[in-house]
């Protein structure tokens, strides 16, 4: 390729959302090529983040080498009837050309209507000087509603505030969530669209079948679940562990990473996400694997003791095949949602009694969620799950991509 390409200058602003970061664009500001799916979108967001990166850093983009830092939101005023803002999310993969658009970010979810006010896609008339703003956001990837409360301030989004969130060092504001029929069956042609029961298989609790060389005994019990995100819940003792580990207990050790991976592909194929075990690499994304436990006191990434009975249960979740250092906004849907449903193996490791509402230790703290379970008999449905974090923008203009429309110029991944 002789012709250099001419970088390409967008509008964008750098947000932080819960305990994630994302550039966040504006649909319209995207060239004409890359407004739909496809090939030229991805080339250009892979740029953007700085991936594919042999060297697993991201240092020439805007991506930040892990998979809270790897991650992309288009906001769009919404063409659905009830709703002020359609949105879409991508996890960018750091090492490969790969966006994995299965699922949702619950963390950046946070930092959606605080971008939109900013960026002028939501009316300005509809805004008060102070007091929380409602919008009913689109979530594009899985087809889901989800309401968001954003404190306004002398008709500005409020950013500072005192609410903590742990795995965040500073407090801000707090920006409620509501997650509205989170196990439904997503919109058909939503490209992470769940297209399932809040149970794939049925069942509240599953047993798969391994090699033994993944679990002695080749057979291990986990709860498969559709609820925010497509997510796999083991007993953390099943598979060796106390459910207390910090990052570089289980992300320091190659074997164990590519174990747990291995199990994550199986509950895929027995979700029904994909046709064949391998399909599992291409959409690293989804679903999670998290393991449960029973409360114990135990020692969080800020050196911080947290007491037996300060949480419900411990839960460490993976995301992008390593230990995630906090909880993903989504996953946090998902327990909440396992939570509050008998005979799950999130309810057994918080007690055995369905919660409204619980509290979970997470590698950095704890986070509370409720949730709104309807049903019996086997027959169950999350009316919603309710979260709360914040946001702040961390930097707004334009990125400079190299980048150009004609896919000629463009080596094939």
């Amino acid at each position: 390729m002789n012709r250099p390409l001419s970088p390409l200058r967008l509008p964008a602003v750098y947000m932080r959302g819960g305990t994630s970061k994302g550039v966040f664009l504006r649909l319209d500001d995207l060239p004409p090529s890359c407004r739909e799916p496809g090939a030229a979108r991805d080339r250009l967001l892979l740029r953007l983040l700085g991936s594919p990166d042999p060297y697993g850093q991201q240092i020439d983009g805007m991506g930040g080498a892990s998979s809270s830092t790897s991650k992309v939101v288009i906001v769009s005023r919404s063409r659905r009837a009830g709703h002020e803002l359609d949105y879409l999310f991508g996890q960018v993969a750091i090492d490969r050309p790969l966006i994995d658009w299965s699922g949702n970010c619950g963390n950046l979810t946070a930092a959606v209507g605080p971008f939109a006010i900013q960026a002028g896609l939501v009316d300005p008339a509809g805004l008060p000087a102070d007091g929380p703003v409602t919008l009913r956001l689109w979530q594009a990837n899985i087809g889901k509603t989800i309401v968001a409360s954003v404190p306004m301030r002398g008709g500005q989004v409020q950013e500072l505030g005192d609410f903590e969130l742990d795995g965040v060092a500073f407090p801000a504001a707090e920006i409620e969530l509501r997650f509205m029929d989170p196990g439904e069956d997503g919109q058909a042609d939503a490209p992470g669209g769940q297209g399932g029961a809040l149970f794939p298989t049925g069942q509240v609790v599953d047993e798969l079948c391994l090699p033994d060389a993944l679990v002695p005994g080749g057979r291990l019990q986990a709860t498969l679940i559709n609820a925010g995100i497509p997510t796999a819940f083991v007993r953390a003792r099943d598979l060796g562990y106390q459910g207390s580990e910090l990052q570089p207990q289980i992300n320091g050790d190659a074997a164990a990473l590519q174990r747990l991976e291995a199990i994550r592909a199986h509950a895929a194929l027995r979700m029904g996400l994909v046709e064949r075990l391998e399909q599992a690499a291409q959409r690293p994304h989804t679903p999670k694997l998290a393991l449960v436990a029973p409360p114990v006191a135990h020692r969080v990434a800020s050196g911080r003791w947290v007491a037996a009975d300060e949480v419900d249960l411990l839960v460490r979740a993976l995301s992008i095949g390593r230990l995630h250092h906090a909880m993903m906004g989504t996953a946090a849907v998902a327990i909440g949602a396992a939570a509050a449903i008998p005979g799950t193996l999130v309810c057994e490791a918080a007690g055995g009694l369905p919660r409204a509402q619980v509290r979970f230790g997470h590698p950095s703290g704890c986070l509370r969620v409720g949730a709104r379970a309807q049903g019996d008999g086997g027959r169950w449905r999350i009316a919603e799950v309710v979260m709360s974090r914040s946001a702040r923008i961390l930097m707004e203009g334009q990125v400079r991509v190299p980048f150009d429309d004609d896919e000629s110029l463009h080596e094939p991944f």
